[in-house]
């Protein structure tokens, strides 16, 4: 069985696979392999529109989340 993970805050929704996703594609936009994130940690702030990440424990970023 797979499990859809949506986090819904005051009007904003958003899908937990969608922020993975696009967590990976910066990785790989910053010339970086998907096999190399060994640790993917997500914190979405709903309020802010945005999510902040942390790869390997060492890396962060961030990144805009459009409104569905």
């Amino acid at each position: 069985m797979k499990a859809n993970i949506n986090i819904e805050f005051h009007g904003k929704q958003a899908a937990v696979k969608d922020l993975e996703d696009r967590a990976k594609e910066i990785w790989k936009e910053s010339g970086k392999k998907v096999k190399d994130m060994r640790e993917l940690d997500l914190y979405y702030k709903p309020e802010e529109s945005t999510c902040y990440y942390v790869v390997n424990g060492t890396e962060t970023g961030s990144f805009h989340v459009e409104e569905k």
